[in-house]
Order: structure tokens, then sequence, then C-alpha cells
């Protein structure tokens, strides 16, 4: 089954707000990888499991058409309040029953969404609509984000935020297993493709202020959880969290930037000309 968690307009506004994009680079290697499989033209992408539409964005550039789907009208509502290019559209469906036709999309795509479907039905629907060498690609983040400030000592920061990580663990969601890398990793291995790439552990380092930093671990689904449960908590949790980075940062504002290195994992997959 689907599982839906990022329903509600608070959680998609903070979705829309603190959630990170793929890497120029990392889409780059989505856009070579369609161009050396299947080649030119590229006529429709499809991002299931949009959100707040921020990687359905970086997909129109190179596509006379893209469409953005999601199970949730909250998330679709921020995707539509931002989607300025005239090329993207949205349609709200559940990820294993997309409206398009047999063999009629060049790429789909599934950006930190892919965990949360019903993954077998998934992986077929979008055989049925990928076009003969048509992609799919797939790639998520890891919660364990790496700190760095200036001259700071690293190691005490980031030990900090394993605290952070650690507190959430116990609310994890059980249809994500003891590591969402797992089911991607399954994926990549039962796709009967011949032309396909696994990167398990890719680095990307960005520039954000440290109060971004802590509303993107609140946007994940673990923090969501325990913000439900026990709201005060979860506000005294990340809280304290903030304030103790400060302090071993030795600054007094939350908006002080940081780098933030974030772990990626992609799957990068072809449908066979004859399939």
């Amino acid at each position: 089954m689907t599982y839906r968690l990022y329903e509600g307009k608070a959680h998609a506004a903070s979705y829309l707000k603190y959630r990170i994009s793929p890497s120029d680079f990392l889409m780059q290697k989505i856009f070579d990888f369609l161009e050396k499989q299947k080649g030119r033209p590229f006529e429709l992408a499809v991002d299931v499991g949009c959100g707040s539409g921020q990687g359905t964005l970086l997909l129109a550039k190179g596509f006379d058409s893209v469409v953005g789907t999601d199970v949730s009208p909250a998330q679709l509502e921020m995707a539509l309040q931002h989607a300025k290019k005239p090329n993207i559209a949205y349609r709200q469906c559940m990820a294993e029953e997309l409206p398009f036709a047999d063999s009629s999309v060049d790429l789909v795509t599934a950006m930190s969404a892919f965990h949360w479907f019903d993954r077998p039905r998934f992986l077929k629907e979008v055989h049925r609509v990928l076009k003969p060498r048509g992609c799919l690609a797939m790639l998520n983040y890891t919660i364990d984000m790496e700190l760095s400030y200036r001259d700071c000592c690293t190691h005490t920061l980031n030990q900090i935020c394993k605290e952070f990580y650690t507190a959430l663990k116990r609310y994890r969601s059980p249809h994500l297993g003891q590591n969402s890398v797992n089911l991607y990793r399954e994926a990549y291995e039962s796709l009967p493709y011949l032309d396909k790439e696994w990167q398990e552990c890719f680095w990307d380092k960005r520039l954000m202020p440290l109060s971004s930093f802590i509303g993107l671990v609140e946007s994940f689904s673990s923090y969501q959880a325990l913000l439900r449960e026990e709201p005060q908590k979860a506000m005294a949790l990340s809280q304290d969290i903030c304030q103790r980075l400060m302090s071993v940062m030795n600054v007094t504002s939350a908006e002080t930037e940081v780098v933030v290195a974030v772990k990626y994992y992609y799957l990068l997959a072809c449908k066979p000309q004859e399939a």
C-alpha cells in the first residue's frame, strides 16, 4: 500500500520551505543517462510523488512537457503556487495508477518518494508508461547530514546532530525498515533491465542558515510523527539542538550560515527497446 504522510497543509508548507532540491550535478547525471540510453527528443517527463514541486521545476528546462504527480492535494496546492514555467502541469493521482498511456513517457522520476509507494506495483506501472529506451531515475538522501562551520570543531557539531537523529529514530515509520537505502538497492537488483546504474553514496554540500537545517530535519516524517504525538517534546527537542549548535559555533543567530553535507543515493535504469 501507499503511505500518505505529507498531506497536512502545515507539513506541506514546511516541505516547500525547507526541503532541498537535487543539485545541478545530480540532475545532470539524470539528463546524461537519458541522453546516452535513449537520445532526443525529450518530450515528456513525469515526476512521481512530486510533493511541492522542487524537483519538477528542475526537469522543466530539459523537456517539452513535465507533469508532477502526487497523492496529496495540499502538496499540489503548494506546487501550483510556485509553478512558474509554462511547460509544467500537475495531476493528483496514486503513484501506482499513473494517468498516462502505455509507452508514452521519456523519463519517470521519483525524488525522495519511492520509499512511500507500493514499490512492486509502482515499478510495474513505470514499465508500462515508459517508452522503449525510456528511463527511470529514483534518488533520495539520508537524515544523517553533517554540519561544518568555519574553524569550529566539526566532530562536536555532528555529535549534537547525531543526538537529534537518534532521538527521532523511534518515530521512524516501520514501513521504511532500518534503512531506506535498502529499499532502493532492492529495487535496483529486482529491475530486469540490463542498462542501469546504482550509486549508494554521493555527498552534496550546500550552504544554508542553521535555522533551515533545523527546519529540514523537522520536515522529515519521523519528526512530524513526534510532533503529532507530543508537540511540546518535539519543539523542545529542536530548540535545544539549535541552541547547543549555536553555542558550539559561538554565534547568537540561527540565521548564521553553515555548510550542510547531504548524503544521496540514486538508481538510474533504462527500459529495453523490446520489452
